[in-house]
């Protein structure tokens, strides 16, 4: 039996057909077992604080492949524009041409870090897909009617992570996987609309860590071709190195992935949170003030250098990281950022890579002029030893700006969570949850070992508590919603100083879970 909760729901109405509601219950019976059992194996090694080391003796370093022959339409993803699959206006900006009349080669629509997972949020995502495939989207706004400008931007889906839980969709009363859903749901809208484009399906796989949990993707992936009646193989994906396992393990697991895999991605914001939660509780491993680990910090640059010569050593594209501005208000400020964005992209084009990620369309422009070939995929970087340790550096400098910037960034961002926002600008930068979890992470981490700051003050509970009143009031300022940020601040100080640093902010059966005695219930309501 398949239940899905608030099925009275027009949107809900519209996607699931008795046939959807079949491929939904086979794929959780299939699927729900092995994933559990795989987070489970997760736990255990972190009960027994296992650190991953690079295994320069698995089958995939020592034997010789190559993944699938990559599809002429997926050979050019110079520039990769993200944002939340649920917001139709960003969808249609991202599939259509900047002010300057630039455009993405691929937009990524993101059911993850970007976009809350309420019920509602997910229902207009899967809209949205359908219209984005299709090339019809519009969205109405104060008398404006946009509408997609470019039939040449490649839309994608990237899915949830194996982590999380979709508790409005229950089969035989229990949640089901959410990045399960979200897979299926939107292969099952979209199949057919990308093959009359000649296009394959598209998706990012996040959050994995183990080359094991790469097979389990690899097995979904063909189960689902397999009941939409596509071929072996034509489902394409790329997969997020963004979690300090899977740095350790990218070889096995795009070779895993091989009969799908197109690309990995340099996911480096998740991937400093993950660096910090792998070794949050290590005196020789706290990490120095956020802002100031970028893609040149030694261990950085080894591990982005590991990914692009090992997807380039098999055939598959390597995409770098993220520009997470957002344009300024003034011209001045926006060259800032656009000279700013242009040496990240150049420095990630030197080294290798193939592409890159924006979050606005506004650097669309001057970070194509960084890529300037299709691809670089013969660049082997044969000079690199891709067994070079990617373990961090700890060692400050640990300032009370830093501080104070995490505790800003968790207040703010999850005032707009409790409102079903998770991708927010916030002075002049783009926050989502990868960039919540790295403030949640720092803070925590630094509360943990009682950090000594450059004010010489000491991040204990009692001072934190100081940081944060500041920063509530500081806030107070900016948004008029006095109740919502005194809450916010609350749920943050709570989160940021908990005796055990979560996982994920998002838990399995946590703040989604159907029962109202939970502190931090954040259901919609529709």
């Amino acid at each position: 039996m398949i239940n899905i909760q608030f099925s009275s729901h027009p949107l809900a109405v519209r996607i699931f057909d008795e046939e959807l509601k079949r491929l939904l219950f086979k794929i959780s019976k299939r699927f729900n077992r092995q994933r559990s059992s795989l987070l489970h194996e997760r736990q255990l090694l972190k009960a027994r604080r296992f650190i991953p080391e690079i295994n320069s003796f698995s089958e995939a370093r020592l034997t010789k492949w190559k993944v699938a022959p990559l599809p002429e339409s997926l050979l050019k993803r110079r520039v990769e524009i993200t944002g939340p699959a649920n917001n139709t206006k960003i969808v249609i900006q991202m599939l259509s041409a900047n002010e300057a009349g630039d455009f993405a080669d691929t937009a990524m629509i993101d059911f993850e870090d970007s976009m809350k997972p309420s019920f509602d949020n997910l229902l207009c995502g899967y809209i949205n897909c359908i219209g984005a495939v299709k090339g019809d989207l519009e969205f109405f706004e104060r008398g404006k009617v946009y509408k997609i400008t470019s039939n040449d931007v490649y839309p994608m889906i990237r899915i949830r992570g194996l982590h999380l839980d979709e508790t409005n969709i229950l089969v035989d009363g229990e949640a089901t996987a959410g990045g399960l859903m979200d897979l299926v749901i939107t292969a099952y809208l979209t199949h057919r609309l990308y093959k009359e484009r000649g296009l394959h399906l598209k998706y990012y796989i996040p959050k994995c860590e183990t080359a094991q949990e790469a097979k389990f993707w690899n097995d979904v992936l063909f189960f689902v071709e397999k009941e939409l009646g596509l071929s072996p193989g034509e489902i394409k994906v790329s997969a997020l190195i963004e979690t300090y396992p899977a740095a350790c393990a990218v070889e096995e697991i795009l070779f895993e992935l091989k009969e799908h895999a197109v690309a990995l991605n340099v996911g480096r914001w998740d991937k400093i949170f993950s660096d910090i939660k792998t070794f949050a509780k290590s005196p020789d491993h706290v990490l120095r003030d956020r802002g100031l680990i970028g893609m040149n910090s030694p261990w950085m640059e080894r591990y982005a250098k590991r990914v692009i010569k090992i997807c380039h050593h098999h055939g598959a594209l390597a995409i770098g990281g993220m520009a997470a501005f957002t344009p300024g208000k003034n011209e001045e400020l926006r060259y800032q950022q656009n000279a700013k964005v242009l040496e990240d992209k150049k420095l990630e084009a030197s080294w290798g890579h193939d592409g890159c990620w924006v979050s606005h369309p506004y650097f669309i422009s001057s970070s194509l002029t960084a890529f300037t070939q299709d691809n670089q995929i013969t660049k082997l970087l044969e000079d690199f030893d891709e067994l070079e340790s990617i373990e961090p550096e700890g060692g400050g400098p640990y300032s009370f700006k830093a501080l104070r910037h995490n505790i800003r960034v968790g207040i703010a961002y999850l005032y707009y969570w409790n409102k079903d926002i998770a991708c927010i600008a916030l002075d002049n930068l783009m926050e989502d949850l990868a960039t919540l979890e790295i403030s949640r992470a720092q803070v925590w981490q630094w509360h943990y070992h009682k950090v000594v700051l450059d004010n010489h003050k000491i991040v204990t509970t009692s001072y934190l508590r100081d940081v944060f009143e500041e920063v509530e009031q500081e806030l107070l300022s900016e948004i008029s919603d006095g109740f919502g940020v005194k809450k916010a601040a609350e749920m943050c100080f709570d989160i940021f100083t908990e005796e055990k640093l979560r996982d994920f902010f998002i838990l399995e059966n946590d703040i989604y879970d159907q029962g109202d005695q939970h502190e931090f219930e954040v259901r919609p309501t529709l």
